[in-house]
C-alpha cells in the first residue's frame, strides 16, 4: 500500500534524514587506507546508540537474504555494489567503498547511500560515480507533482545508457515511511508518463546503482553481499526524498556538511 505524508509528517521526517546524512558524511571522512570494515559498523553502531536512533539493518531478514543481517551499515567494496555486510577486511589505497546506511529516529526511516574512492582514485572508478550522482540529481529533478514514477526510473537509465551502462531493475528505489522498503518501487530504468503519479506527500529513496560492464549480480557466500558478476565495479548513490507541491525536498541531503 502507498501512503502519502501529510507536510506535517515530512517535517518530523527531517531528525532521521539529517542524522543520515550526518553520519555517512562522518563515516565517509574517517574511511582511509587500513579503515577496517568492521570498524565502520562499530562506529555506526555507536552512533546510532547515542542518537537514541533504530537500526533498519540488524534484523532484518527479507526473502533474500540468507539470514538476519547483524550489522548497521551495508560496506560494498569495489566489485560489490550492494547489501556488502560489513567484514574483516581493511580498505586498500584506490578501493572504491559503498556506504548504505537506514535508520528509524521516532519512528520515521530515512534511507541514504555513497560512493567514493580510498586513497588514489582510477579514472573511470569517479567516472562511475559521477554517472550515478548525475542520474540521482537527474531522477530528483524529475519527482515532481503531475510526474509519474516512470519519469524518475526513465531520468535515470538516460543518464546510465549515455554512457554506455546497461541497468539491473532487481533492486531499486521505494517507498520510505515507518518501515525501510514499502511501496512503490521505483526502477532504475522505465519509460516516461508511466506507473504511479506522483502527488504531494510520496517520500520515496532513490537510488541508482551501476557496474562497470555488466547488469549481472551474484550473491556472496555469506548470503548478502551482491557482487559482479564479471569482477568490474560497482557504484551506488541513494537519498530520501518528499515530493510535494513546492518541489522535491532532500531529507538526505548531505550537500552542506562538506
Amino acid at each position: 500500500m502507498i501512503e502519502l505524508r501529510t507536510p506535517v509528517e515530512i517535517e518530523e521526517m527531517r531528525p532521521a534524514g539529517r542524522f543520515v546524512a550526518e553520519t555517512l558524511a562522518t563515516l565517509r571522512a574517517e574511511t582511509k587506507v587500513g579503515t577496517n570494515l568492521l570498524a565502520i559498523d562499530r562506529h555506526a553502531h555507536e552512533l546510532i546508540r547515542r542518537a537514541g536512533a533504530e537500526s533498519c539493518y540488524i534484523d532484518y531478514h527479507p526473502s533474500f537474504g540468507a539470514s538476519p543481517f547483524g550489522k548497521v551499515i551495508c560496506t560494498s567494496v569495489n566489485d560489490a555494489v550492494l547489501h556488502g555486510l560489513p567484514h574483516d577486511y581493511a580498505v586498500r589505497d584506490g578501493d572504491l567503498v559503498t556506504l548504505d546506511f537506514a535508520v528509524a529516529v521516532d519512528g520515521w526511516v530515512a534511507d541514504s547511500a555513497v560512493s567514493f574512492v580510498v586513497g588514489t582514485p582510477r579514472d573511470e572508478d569517479l567516472a562511475l560515480i559521477d554517472t550515478t550522482e548525475r542520474a540521482l540529481d537527474a531522477a530528483i529533478s524529475a519527482a515532481v507533482v503531475g510526474n509519474r514514477i516512470g519519469d524518475i526510473s526513465h531520468a535515470i537509465s538516460q543518464v546510465a545508457h549515455a554512457e554506455g551502462l546497461s541497468i539491473n531493475t532487481d533492486f531499486g528505489g521505494h517507498g520510505v515511511g515507518h518501515t525501510m522498503h514499502g511501496d512503490p518501487h521505483v526502477p532504475n530504468d522505465g519509460k516516461p508518463g508511466r506507473g504511479y503519479p506522483l502527488r504531494p506527500g510520496l517520500v520515496i529513496a532513490i537510488e541508482p546503482w551501476f557496474l562497470q560492464t555488466t547488469d549481472e549480480l551474484v550473491t556472496d557466500p555469506d548470503g548478502w553481499t551482491l557482487r559482479s558478476v564479471d569482477g568490474s565495479r560497482g557504484a551506488h548513490s541513494e537519498h530520501t526524498i518528499a515530493i510535494t507541491e513546492e518541489g522535491p525536498i532532500i531529507l538526505t541531503d548531505r550537500s552542506h556538511l562538506g
